[in-house]
């Protein structure tokens, strides 16, 4: 005899095959059993923020913005939650709150180099050069690749 606690899935069992899923490219797959474990754990920050980026992977913009404000909301000190934000905003075309996010992002890690290039990004779309091209340099100097080409591109 089989009883139902047999077939019930905890919180994490969902997360992990939401990784499974998610690393396997099944981005809408990871979704929904991330949202199974957020329904089980409302305060489960890692399925918040990675719910994000696979909502980002599926260009589902707003779902993703709602997570990785969701994601630090529960906890501000996430820096990559910051820099995932940004990364949205960028694509909404919301240069200022790209600035503000990867901002907050370099201040809880300061070696990002994606949030300096993806700051560098939003400064060069404001027209604000001079930074551009001092956040393509630190960006460099941690080690991005893309940096390299972007401040051959902008910072001329």
């Amino acid at each position: 005899m089989i009883t139902c606690s047999t077939w019930a899935q905890s919180a994490t069992g969902y997360f992990d095959k939401a990784l499974k899923k998610a690393e396997a490219g099944n981005n809408k797959g990871a979704v929904a059993d991330y949202t199974k474990a957020i329904a089980m754990n409302s305060h489960f920050v890692e399925a918040y923020q990675n719910r994000g980026v696979a909502k980002y992977n599926i260009n589902d913009l707003k779902g993703a913005l709602a997570d990785f404000s969701k994601t630090i909301e529960l906890d501000d000190m996430n820096a990559d939650a910051f820099t995932g934000r940004a990364n949205v905003n960028y694509k909404l075309l919301k240069y200022k709150e790209t600035i503000d996010d990867c901002t907050a992002s370099l201040g809880l890690n300061p070696k990002d180099y994606v949030a300096y290039n993806l700051r560098a990004l939003a400064y060069n779309k404001s027209g604000d050069k001079k930074n551009a091209c001092k956040d393509f340099s630190k960006a460099i100097e941690l080690g991005s690749q893309s940096a390299i080409k972007n401040r051959a591109t902008f910072c001329k």
